[in-house]
């Protein structure tokens, strides 16, 4: 109940407004409230600050996606978070193609499961480059078969693997994929009325464009919402060093295949001989057995070593490194 005014303070409001010290409009301005229009239907459960956060975090996992498929896919990766918007679960599943990749990730420890949309284009991209192909896609879109599946849970495998790392400021998660959906019907992990936060990634590989949706449902990540803040984020970031950084490349360059070849020796020979080369025949080289072989990392002489066999494979033992200033 509002404040009762008594007849003395009465009397001083109606003589301060007829001699003007108080307006009337001024007054009843004051009293008026701003009212906001609240959707029931929608209601507003991530804020522009959790948002902005979870841009953050996928810019990180974009960059540690777009270092790692290359290994894999053997073609330059180019990876950028496009947007993130708050909408109900069913306009999502209700704008997705069909056929469409749907990975359905288990967020461990958290309670309940994300959803990683991969466009088409870019999952046959994949699949032909994975298959020794250019990483065309197809021209019409069809269902994916049994091995295409094989290959694409492979791909998302890896994807899921790397997401740990930009979550580490904020909890650490062991997602791992339950399984991947190409038809929307069977991917309903939350209520259709339940608020989702979506942020997309935009792909390229090559020539190929495309769009990564991450699917984050408020049930999911309900538990750990005020970690969800700039502030926060900042906070627990730790500063890294340039040793850090260099162990993190090293680390990198570790999982490069390095082709390496042990040359036995040469040997000059006629077109015609060579052609009459039969099982048997000899070739004489210009090395001797006691003496050291080249051996080469791609186009580079490394090392010298010594021929030999390990059980019943041939092999050879490294007897000196040849240093660049060599």
């Amino acid at each position: 109940m509002g404040e009762v005014l008594s007849q003395n303070e009465i009397d001083s409001l109606l003589a301060a407004l007829s001699t003007g010290e108080l307006d009337a409009e001024e007054i009843s301005k004051t009293d008026e409230k701003q009212v906001r229009n609240y959707d029931f239907a929608r209601p507003a459960k991530f804020s522009k600050e959790h948002l902005r956060t979870l841009e953050i975090i996928y810019e990180h996992y974009g960059r540690l996606l777009s270092t790692n498929l290359p290994l894999y896919l053997r073609k330059s990766v180019q990876i950028s978070v496009a947007s993130s918007e708050t909408v109900v679960f069913s306009e999502f599943s209700n704008a997705l193609s069909n056929p469409v990749i749907l990975g359905i990730v288990n967020f461990s420890p958290l309670q309940g499961q994300i959803i990683i949309e991969l466009a088409p284009n870019l999952g046959f991209a994949m699949i032909d480059r994975m298959l020794g192909g250019q990483g065309v896609p197809i021209d019409k879109e069809r269902d994916f078969s049994d091995i295409e599946l094989v290959i694409l849970n492979k791909i998302m495998t890896i994807c899921m693997t790397l997401m740990r790392d930009p979550w580490k400021n904020v909890v650490d998660i062991e997602p791992f994929l339950e399984r991947i959906e190409t038809n929307p019907q069977f991917a309903q992990i939350i209520a259709p009325n339940d608020m989702i936060a979506i942020v997309t990634l935009n792909i390229k590989i090559g020539d190929v464009e495309g769009f990564m949706n991450v699917c984050l449902p408020f049930s999911t990540v309900e538990d750990i919402m005020d970690k969800l803040n700039t502030k926060f984020w900042y906070s627990t970031m730790k500063e890294s060093n340039d040793e850090d950084y260099s162990q993190y490349v090293e680390s990198m360059i570790r999982r490069v295949d390095a082709p390496i070849k042990a040359i036995l020796g040469k040997s000059v020979i006629t077109v015609n001989d060579f052609v009459n080369l039969q099982y048997g025949d000899i070739i004489r080289l210009d090395t001797r057995t006691e003496q050291e072989l080249e051996v080469y990392v791609g186009n580079i002489k490394k090392f010298m070593a010594m021929p030999g066999k390990s059980d019943d494979k041939y092999s050879v033992r490294v007897t000196s490194v040849i240093r660049e200033e060599e």
